[in-house]
């Protein structure tokens, strides 16, 4: 077990959740969506320090078949096949993104519908070190990269969540301190779904001001059906607590373990 204790002491020091549950509720009320930005660094066995998966899942640079894109558990396929969300088109292009998609779904909440949209960015693998640059960049609110919706009604703006899919580098190497938060950046939380990101990703994610909405505390599988519970819960509206035991339920579903050993690979700040 990968040891937690000194960052369980410094939570005093993470950003709160309720300036971005107050930015969500507000954007509901304006019939805004909900906008997330997924960072997904593809499985890559040559560039990676990994267990190596099967080829046609660990080519760093071909996401149609690679194990956190394209893959029946990847974030692109699950999404688009297993959990109803609609391709709106594609996303930016930018460098060392091989694909891009932009997602959309409504979800239910009350009499009424609360809609979501997600930019998903397939990373090159070999690029992993620049792909967790940019999602702390994102997260920091220094890379504020604006989300439109296909609604024309619906303004774009900055994510109220930004995600990290992949492997965590930061067991391999260093970025450094991260990047502080830039002052006018509106409020927003983070989901690191890696191996152990909670006392790796953790200290960046407070230096940079990020509300660490779901961590991990140790080795796991990070495929898509955790997110997907997760950023639902979170669209719903439900406290921090609650969507980790959503990503837990989902984990446990899918790896077959029980719920309360779930439970404990994940953290969640209030």
């Amino acid at each position: 077990m990968l040891a937690t204790g000194s960052l369980a002491a410094q939570h005093s020091g993470f950003s709160p959740s309720e300036p971005v549950y107050a930015r969500v509720r507000q954007d509901r009320t304006l019939q805004r969506p909900v906008l997330i930005h997924a960072v997904v660094a593809l499985c890559d066995n040559e560039n990676q320090g990994i267990v190596p998966v099967p080829k046609t899942l660990g080519n760093g640079r071909d996401p149609a078949s690679n194990l956190y894109w394209g893959a029946a558990f990847g974030l692109r396929t699950f999404f688009q096949h297993r959990s109803g969300w609609k391709r709106a088109g594609p996303g930016p292009s930018a460098p060392h993104v091989i694909e891009s998609v932009v997602l959309e779904k409504t979800f239910a909440r009350g009499s009424l519908g609360v809609s979501a949209t997600l930019i998903a960015e397939a990373w090159d693998g070999q690029y992993l070190r620049e792909a967790i640059e940019h999602f702390l960049l994102l997260a920091a609110g220094q890379d504020p990269a604006p989300i439109s919706s296909a609604n024309p009604a619906a303004a774009a703006g900055p994510a109220h969540l930004v995600v990290f899919v992949g492997h965590n580098g930061l067991l391999d190497f260093s970025v450094g301190p991260g990047p502080q938060r830039r002052k006018t950046a509106p409020p927003m939380s983070s989901i690191v779904l890696a191996c152990a990101s909670k006392p790796t990703f953790g200290p960046l994610l407070e230096r940079g001001g990020s509300h660490p909405l779901l961590l991990t505390t140790n080795l796991m599988a990070p495929e898509a059906y955790t997110l997907d519970a997760a950023i639902a819960a979170f669209v719903k509206g439900e406290s921090p607590a609650s969507v980790r035991d959503a990503a837990a339920r989902a984990y446990s579903t899918y790896q077959r373990i029980s719920v309360s050993a779930a439970r404990g690979l994940f953290w969640s700040a209030p």
